[in-house]
């Protein structure tokens, strides 16, 4: 650093004057809380020397009022020549100073530098400020207050050259001041107004009606709402805060704009508060085209979800088409007379496996959704990941090895098994077709961490486990990456996939309370990380289920009273319980099965009901009837709910739809043999 101490001559009266100038030391002040930078300075400048005359300086810059630097290293040197100041934001990213000597040699990141000119237009020297760190500077508003405090500076030194007494001073200030279009006023610890310029009371006559005059006590002057909001700010300034709000002030009848105002304490010489600056920014105008854009953007978003719920609806349209074409031609098939058995039983099992098929895509839209009924239990990781480490190893082929890595403290979630097992087989089925059959996929377990930021959404302190799987496939391209936990998305030919597995995995991790993230190298492979939240061990105990030999029991009698609204499915229900032997009862609605259970509550063993039903809902007609009839127990179906996805089961049994009539029958003679209250997991 090029610094040397001062050296005798007119310099000296050039510091004298500028420290009896009382404001500069608030200046300084002003400009370092203001900006946020840590150094400050009043610099005298001339073609052959650059002397300090004040300084604020809190990162030990190390140049102290009356110390030199060389007038060549500065950029202050170009603004005498140029005669305009040189703001920079970030030295790093300026095209016009990044190369510059200057920053390079003081290490500064921000500058600022505004001329000081006498009022005859001769250059005197600078206000600077400089920081090793970038700071946002080059705006209007602070660019106009270095102005003005350069103006303040300039007029206070031509001041000091011509008179000698302070109330030149004041007048020379209030000029400044005045010549400002944005309102200022000055305010005494009693807030009286104690100063403004023009463009104070012309504002405060358009927004209120009437002006100020000097011994106004401020807040006293807006009504009582706006008044204890003005009284708590100016507060804040005299306690030595300096700050910047948004407020709305003015009187309804004037539109009531909205001001962005600077608060800033004044001191005087010996550093004790006097009083407080106002500069006041009226940005409705902002405000409202900041509001037009944020409407705008909603319309895009708008439309961006119209876009994403159509290629949705193609894509369900596609695949239960699809699978509704198997099944209505294999019942054709089935119509046709002295068909072999073995055709016969060859439709029948397709027709099966198409339900199963439309069944399972039903669940990944849900789970994408994050609209399915999860059933969580609570379990440990790492041995959920050794089985379906195992399964994994059977499905992948001889030439992908698995590797399992798992942690060595016990580690237990709160989660939906099943969905479970399906996140990590869809993620493993996408790295063996990442590797085209044949690499490394290493299954990885972590305990106590916490969920980092994914996808612009905020982190969370955990504990999480993260299960990872890492595959040496080809990897993922950056412009794919984006695209692939949504619907339908897939880069495999036709026939392949229907893209929603990764869908899947996302949908459960989310209705779980965790995330999943993904990271990629073209070339190296990928790695999918599925975060859950860690729960406390418990001891989860599953009843059995069926008989002594496994196998459905029938109804022998047993009295079920069937809630459906659908005339189609009440009717097969109710059929199908009446083939297993069991005594059917068929309400439409919760309100017509709250009657017959009001007349006669003996004559039913266990209700049967629907979660989405007109009025009142499947759940709530449930809680009702726990709460009336605590001895009959309560089984619950449906395909989807948005109740139950959000609010859980509240301890009721759920049979999935669509379900099979074994499972039917299962599940009624289990909650009738058990008694009210179960909750056990359907087979």
């Amino acid at each position: 650093m090029s610094l040397s101490p001062s050296r005798p001559g007119d310099f000296e009266a050039d510091v004298g004057a500028v420290e009896g100038i009382a404001a500069v030391p608030t200046i300084l002040e002003v400009i370092c809380r203001t900006t946020g930078m840590g150094f400050a300075a009043v610099a005298r400048v001339t073609e052959e020397r650059w002397v300090a005359c004040a300084v604020k300086d809190d990162i030990a810059f190390g140049l102290k009022p009356g110390g030199e630097l060389k007038v060549e290293t500065t950029i202050c040197h170009e603004i005498r020549q140029s005669g305009t100041e040189v703001v920079i934001d970030h030295v790093a990213e300026d095209g016009g100073f990044c190369k510059h000597h200057t920053p390079a040699m003081y290490g500064f990141q921000s500058y600022v530098s505004m001329p000081i000119l006498l009022p005859n237009g001769r250059f005197w020297g600078t206000l600077c400020a400089i920081d090793p760190q970038p700071a946002r500077v080059n705006t209007p508003e602070t660019v106009g207050m270095f102005r003005m405090f350069a103006e303040l500076i300039g007029f206070h030194l031509d001041a000091n050259l011509r008179v000698a007494t302070s109330t030149a001073k004041l007048r020379l200030y209030e000029n400044i001041v005045q010549s400002d279009t944005a309102p200022i006023c000055v305010f005494d610890i009693e807030y009286r107004l104690i100063a403004f310029n023009k463009a104070h009371n012309d504002e405060f006559e358009r927004v209120n009606g009437f002006l100020t005059k000097i011994g106004d006590v401020f807040p006293d002057l807006f009504i009582p709402e706006q008044a204890a909001v003005m009284r708590k700010n100016m507060g804040r300034a005299l306690a030595g805060e300096a700050f910047k709000v948004e407020e709305v002030f003015g009187r309804p009848e004037y539109g009531q704009p909205s001001w962005e105002i600077t608060y800033t304490p004044l001191r005087d010489e010996t550093g004790r508060i006097i009083g407080a600056f106002h500069h006041a920014h009226d940005i409705s105008a902002r405000l409202t085209a900041e509001a037009d854009l944020r409407d705008a953007q909603e319309v895009v978003r708008q439309s961006q979800k119209l876009e994403a719920v159509g290629q949705l609806t193609g894509g369900v349209a596609h695949d239960f088409n699809n699978l509704l074409t198997v099944i209505r031609s294999s019942f054709d098939l089935l119509k046709r007379p002295d068909l072999p058995e073995a055709r016969r039983k060859r439709y029948m099992d397709a027709i099966s496996d198409t339900v199963d098929r439309a069944t399972k895509l039903t669940a990944q839209l849900l789970a994408f959704a994050r609209r399915q009924s999860l059933k969580p239990e609570v379990f440990e990781v790492a041995d959920a990941l050794r089985r379906v480490a195992d399964m994994i190893d059977t499905v992948m082929g001889g030439r992908v090895r698995i590797v399992t890595e798992i942690a060595s403290e016990p580690c237990f979630i709160r989660a939906d098994r099943s969905q479970f097992e399906t996140a990590l087989v869809n993620m493993a089925v996408n790295a063996r077709d990442a590797m085209n059959g044949e690499g490394t996929l290493t299954l990885r377990l972590s305990c106590g961490l916490p969920l980092p930021p994914i996808r612009r959404h905020s982190g969370a302190a955990g504990p999480f486990a993260r299960i990872t799987l890492t595959d040496t496939g080809a990897g993922i391209r950056p412009e794919t990456l984006r695209q692939i936990f949504e619907p339908f998305f897939t880069t495999k030919e036709i026939g392949r996939g229907t893209g929603l597995g990764l869908s899947q995995v996302y949908g459960f991790a989310k209705q779980s309370g965790g995330d999943v993230d993904v990271t990629s190298r073209v070339g190296f492979g990928t790695t999918f990380s599925l975060y859950l939240p860690e729960t406390a061990a418990e001891v989860d105990q599953v009843p059995a289920t069926g008989d002594a030999t496994g196998q459905p029991s029938r109804g022998q009698g047993i009295r079920v009273l069937v809630v459906e609204d659908n005339d189609g499915v009440g009717r097969s229900a109710t059929d199908a319980l009446a083939d297993l032997g069991f005594v059917s009862t068929w309400a439409f609605d919760a309100r017509q099965a709250l009657e017959h259970l009001a007349r006669a509550p003996e004559e039913f063993d266990v209700v049967f009901s629907d979660v989405v039903m007109p009025g009142m809902s499947g759940l709530e007609m449930a809680q009702v009837i726990r709460e009336r009839h605590p001895g009959i127990p309560i089984i619950l179906t449906s395909g989807y709910s948005h109740v139950l996805a959000e609010e859980g089961r509240h301890g009721f049994e759920l049979l999935q739809k669509p379900y099979s009539v074994d499972q039917l029958s299962r599940i009624l003679w289990r909650a009738t043999a058990r008694g009210p209250g179960g909750s056990a997991a359907v087979p």
